[in-house]
């Protein structure tokens, strides 16, 4: 089916249409989730129970090769082809928009590239280009997975993007409340307590043509700025450099964020960019009384590299 090319006015209407169309044919399955908050370290964070998790990670499991010792099948790429119930449109001529198929978050978007990319790729002026007609398209968050360590579930490149606010309760992102103390020229947040880099970003609302690329040439050097104060080591694979350090990324029209990761999970919770950005998941109410006992904050600083890792601090 030949997509239909977004454009940040039309991006909104053409979630909504597809959304419909997908719940109608039964491509799009919605998680349910029971919502409460821990306040820590000076954030409320959201703490979302997903009650039917388990349908998600046996879908994982079912597309994972086979066990060792057995014969060795290629995982499935659920991106090479997409499915064209869950498709919203093309971005641009690298990159298509997909509904999340197992969504928590209503509107929640895959930008995923047209070719396979390893998801270990650094980001390129292409991504930042299609992820940006989705930032102007509404207020948003858009985040990255770099690698499985980081909570990368697909090996094929994607960015993601959820609307804004993630919580009706508080700030827009919860870990916002925390921005405001960092200096202006970004660098570290004070509060954070493990190993990260932080900038402020003006991106326009809507821009085209020339504008929209400088935009997107203005959010890759903030990114590359942050790789590198963040200390994410890279190397190059047949010519395309790579990150050597997993790591997370938050970017929304307002700043960046990057995490450098050393593991996925802490005490058997899964944490990805989003538990970054204040928004955790949990699988039951075990998970969720697991968190509160450890506090999110300091789950967070157990999954992401310490501080004093961080370049900026060992200058």
């Amino acid at each position: 089916m030949a997509a239909t090319l977004l454009t940040a006015s039309t991006l909104r209407d053409a979630i909504a249409q597809r959304t419909r169309h997908a719940l109608q044919c039964g491509a799009l399955q919605p998680i349910e989730t029971a919502l409460t908050h821990i306040d820590d370290g000076g954030v409320r964070f959201a703490i979302r129970e997903v009650s039917s998790l388990a349908r998600k990670e046996a879908a994982r499991r079912a597309d994972a090769p086979a066990s060792q010792g057995m014969p060795q099948t290629p995982r499935r790429n659920p991106f090479l082809p997409y499915d064209d119930d869950l498709c919203v449109g093309e971005l641009s001529s690298t990159h298509v928009a997909l509904l999340n198929k197992y969504n928590v978050l209503d509107e929640h978007l895959l930008i995923v590239t047209r070719r396979f990319v390893p998801q270990e790729a650094l980001l390129d002026h292409a991504d930042f280009a299609a992820l940006l007609v989705a930032l102007r398209g509404f207020d948003s968050l858009g985040f990255y997975n770099g690698g499985p360590e980081a909570g990368a579930s697909q090996p094929h490149k994607h960015l993601q993007t959820v609307p804004l606010p993630l919580d009706a309760v508080g700030a827009a992102v919860p870990i916002e409340t925390l921005l405001d103390a960092a200096p202006p020229d970004g660098g570290r947040v004070p509060g954070l307590p493990f190993a990260h880099a932080f900038t402020r970003l003006e991106l326009a609302g809507s821009a085209t043509g020339e504008t929209a690329g400088q935009d997107a040439q203005r959010a890759l050097d903030a990114y590359r700025a942050l790789l590198h104060a963040a200390d994410i080591r890279t190397t190059e694979v047949d010519g395309v450099p790579h990150q050597r350090t997993p790591y997370n990324l938050l970017v929304t029209r307002r700043w960046m964020l990057v995490v450098p990761r050393e593991t996925e999970r802490v005490d058997g919770v899964s944490m990805n960019a989003l538990g970054f950005a204040g928004s955790l998941f949990v699988r039951d109410a075990a998970q969720r009384e697991t968190l509160a006992r450890i506090g999110p904050m300091t789950a967070l600083a157990r999954v992401a590299k310490p501080a004093r890792l961080n370049a900026s601090d060992e200058r």
